[in-house]
């Protein structure tokens, strides 16, 4: 993480605030104040750490993590998930003061006033599939229960898999928590890949200098600021909620794991806590800019002269989608609006345009959809589907309407569409 602040600090925003801020509600407005810069609170009342946040809410900070420019990150993480590569470099755990857990050290942001409580948002847990012995990282949310204990969020997918093998099996699941990362590897924390994959080699693939692991338990984990050791519960639950997801509404209040924890570890110079602002720019492309590269595969498989895919931070990263084509046939449009729909679930309103538009610029996508859509011809209406659980008009039983809009030009009447100044 600090290597990657020293390469940004020439070229974008960072925010360094001196005077003291509670972690309670305040340290929030501060962060709402800057939505698109890296801001470090030095003085959080009460602790020792500093606090940092921002260093993934653009998607020009993520493409420096990743050696990539901003337009080509769909490519480069698809790449990456084609290239894995195996880690070679690691080490045991040294630099790191090692003591008993205690949150209660560490400046863990309450931040609004129905939360459930005080939540770590941005600590990538490490696991291994308990049948396999696969690593596993990803990003959860975890709600602080006392100094050490932990309830966590867990949605179906790799590390929810691994619990429920661990559960049957009457065993807890060993994990490590680590907090203060550099961007590439939390980018690929949140990356879709194969359940039989590991994380640690995609971020393998991003870094030009390769990615170090440290030996911690039986587990290897990114270098990180701050390093928590412990295990998933296989008995015990805990309410966990409300919390602020994607929509920036409240998420509901659900019984959830608890993690019990036995360690802890801190860099010994100058560790950062960070923080991931809730539905903030960095929360949004984090969770969502990942899945843009599977709704880009699946689109080519149907309209293989698919130029780019862009989740929409209006959109929450997560519920709007733009697709950008190289239109060869009447139907393109449509077909790629039918696969885009189908590859991302959650997906709620999906917008198709030629490539003369940039997709980056939503003045050009207005432009697109107000000079080249006739309602009747080009507006597609499934009802009653599944969609996100985050929406806020989804039905109880999780459906929801999704629409889909063909902006792009009428292959029979390019001329009537052509932009003059573009000639």
């Amino acid at each position: 993480m600090k290597k990657f602040l020293n390469k940004i600090e020439k070229d974008f925003n960072i925010v360094e605030i001196d005077k003291e801020v509670s972690t309670i509600f305040d340290a929030t407005k501060i962060l709402n104040k800057y939505p698109q810069d890296v801001v470090i609170l030095n003085n959080p009342s009460g602790y020792d750490i500093p606090i940092i946040s921002g260093l993934c809410n653009t998607r020009e900070k993520i493409a420096r993590a990743i050696n990539c420019k901003k337009d080509e990150i769909i490519y480069r993480i698809a790449d990456a998930i084609e290239n894995p590569i195996k880690i070679k470099n690691t080490s045991n755990l040294r630099g790191y003061i090692t003591t008993e857990p205690d949150l209660s050290k560490l400046p863990i942001l309450t931040h609004f006033k129905k939360d459930g409580g005080a939540y770590i948002t941005g600590g990538v847990v490490i696991a291994k599939d308990p049948e396999t012995n696969v690593s596993n990282a990803s990003i959860h949310r975890m709600l602080v229960l006392s100094k050490d204990k932990l309830a966590i969020r867990i949605v179906p997918r790799d590390l929810y898999t691994y619990f429920n093998k661990a559960k049957r099996m009457e065993k807890n699941l060993g994990i490590t928590i680590a907090i203060g990362l550099d961007p590439a590897i939390l980018l690929a924390s949140t990356s879709s890949i194969p359940i039989n994959s590991d994380e640690m080699e995609l971020a393998n693939n991003f870094k030009e200098d390769g990615l170090k692991l440290l030996n911690v338990g039986n587990l290897r984990v990114p270098e990180a600021d701050i390093i928590l050791e412990g295990k998933i519960l296989y008995n015990k639950t805990s309410e966990e909620g409300p919390f602020v997801d994607l929509t920036d509404t409240y998420d509901h209040v659900r019984n959830e794991p608890v993690i019990q924890l036995t360690k802890m570890h801190i860099k010994e110079e100058n560790p950062y806590y960070h923080s991931i602002l809730p539905a903030g720019f960095e929360h949004k492309l984090l969770q969502g800019l990942p899945q843009e590269p599977r709704i880009y595969k699946s689109v080519k498989n149907t309209v293989p002269t698919v130029q780019n895919v862009l989740l929409t931070e209006g959109g929450c990263c997560w519920l709007h989608a733009i697709i950008s084509i190289e239109k060869q046939n009447q139907g393109d449009g449509k077909n790629a609006l039918l696969a885009t729909l189908s590859a991302h679930p959650s997906l709620k309103h999906a917008v198709v345009v030629d490539s003369d538009i940039d997709i980056f610029n939503l003045q050009d996508i207005e432009y697109a959809i107000s000079t080249r859509v006739k309602g009747d011809d080009d507006i597609i209406i499934i009802p009653k589907v599944r969609g996100s659980s985050l929406d806020p008009v989804a039905l109880p039983d999780g459906t929801t309407t999704k629409v889909g809009v063909d902006a792009t030009k009428d292959i029979y009447q390019k001329e009537k569409f052509e932009r003059v100044s573009l000639s």
